[in-house]
């Protein structure tokens, strides 16, 4: 990626599968990331608890683990694209409806509504497997990070819709404009899942993987996994791959959770200003995308922008933690200070996102992609899956303690990327 036209150039060339996910990705914008900036703070409207927020954090990890393990089984009998529609429905139109639905229920009851939408929600693991198979399989390797660009570019350019949420809170206050929503998420997500499901056809690796598992009995296939995990331990790419998104799956955790919490209870700012934070991380993250993370990303071996990644991330994530509460409202100190935040937390999420994914994709091996990226999702769900509980402990404290424990965990990223570095090239690739 030479320059930030390679992302045009690779944008006119979309054909097939990969024109259909990237083309339909905004979608995702127009619905879930609407909603996604005020689940925390709408869960404490309806009487949850810190702790509880992060307990359901946890619940959905654990889900998630479970199901990223079935994946790759599932992944290879059903197809890609079957699977896709099937549990695309499952982990997103589903839990939309119960979201919606627990401003209704009694109080007491809410917790339990949002433990069942967390169960069934993670499905998207499966969901997730299916659509990088989708997307990946049949594309040129050097195009694969261009094309994990396009797609996060294509969520963030949802941010210009921000200020659509913000009026409905402002103009509805805040559980009745969080349930439209949601029940908006169900609509457009709904609507996502039929365009890509006649848009796209089945890979020719699709096609083979469900003619070789045809008949094999679940259990015969699970044990399979035995020769895919001897495949990732002799590859030192996958498993620094599998560490990068744990490390970035950790943070955006607690990040997602608890970022709309210490900004609105620690630093006061309304909640009908916590959609603007994400616009603008969201539009930083696109001019980051073609501007300076093309010129980081010229070199194959991804170190430089992983270190610089790493290392602007951190101070994000701890100069946040640091910023004092203000006496009675947000102050302008206070303000410049989260605009600052916003410019590292953009630019390091948006290359680590990137270069997670495109690790991932780039190691795996052909043959065996889905069962390879289900046991990682499986490894990186178990480990990232306490972090959802830790933050919420942490954050019944002291709102900026979760912040302190993102920069320890970039700072181990920051540690893990200058080891790599110095990995033989051989290493590095295989």
């Amino acid at each position: 990626m030479s320059s930030g036209n390679s992302l045009i150039r690779t944008l006119r060339g979309l054909r097939g599968n990969q024109r259909a996910c990237v083309l339909t990705e905004p979608m995702w914008g127009l619905s879930m990331n609407l909603c996604l900036p005020y689940a925390s703070v709408y869960m404490l409207a309806l009487g949850l608890q810190d702790q509880q927020i992060g307990l359901l954090a946890s619940v959905g990890m654990v889900s998630q683990t479970l199901w990223g393990l079935l994946s790759g089984i599932i992944t290879d009998k059903l197809g890609r694209r079957r699977t896709l529609a099937i549990f695309d429905l499952t982990a997103w139109s589903i839990p939309c409806l119960i979201w919606a639905a627990a401003s209704w229920v009694a109080p007491g009851w809410a917790f339990w509504a949002f433990a069942g939408a967390s169960l069934v929600n993670g499905t998207w693991q499966v969901t997730q497997n299916a659509w990088d198979c989708l997307l990946v399989e049949g594309a040129d390797k050097r195009q694969i990070p261009n094309l994990y660009a396009l797609i996060l570019v294509a969520g963030n350019l949802s941010a210009l819709l921000a200020p659509i949420a913000a009026v409905l809170v402002a103009q509805f206050s805040l559980v009745p404009a969080v349930r439209i929503l949601y029940l908006n998420g169900f609509v457009v997500m709904t609507a996502k899942i039929a365009l890509v499901y006649a848009l796209t056809r089945e890979t020719e690796m699709g096609e083979l993987r469900r003619r070789q598992t045809r008949g094999q009995p679940w259990l015969g296939q699970i044990a399979g996994y035995r020769s895919v995990l001897a495949l990732m331990r002799r590859s030192p790419g996958t498993k620094f791959a599998i560490l990068v998104t744990f490390l970035v799956g950790a943070v955006g955790a607690i990040t997602s959770l608890f970022w709309p919490i210490i900004v609105s209870q620690k630093l006061l700012v309304p909640d009908a200003w916590l959609p603007l934070f994400p616009m603008v991380r969201s539009l930083l993250a696109i001019v980051f995308y073609f501007t300076v993370i093309p010129r980081l990303t010229r070199r194959a071996d991804f170190k430089t922008p992983l270190l610089t990644g790493f290392a602007v991330y951190a101070a994000g994530q701890l100069l946040v933690a640091l910023i004092p509460a203000p006496a009675g409202g947000p102050t302008r100190a206070t303000l410049a200070a989260l605009g600052l935040c916003l410019v590292c937390d953009g630019f390091g999420l948006a290359i680590l996102a990137m270069l997670a994914e495109s690790l991932v994709a780039i190691h795996a091996d052909e043959t065996e992609r889905s069962r390879v990226m289900a046991v990682q999702r499986t490894v990186v769900m178990l480990a990232t899956a306490p972090f959802g509980w830790i933050g919420g402990a942490l954050s019944s404290v002291d709102r900026s303690w979760p912040f302190l424990l993102t920069t320890a965990l970039l700072v181990l990223g920051l540690v893990s990327a200058l080891k790599y570095a110095r990995m033989p090239k051989a290493e590095v690739t295989s």
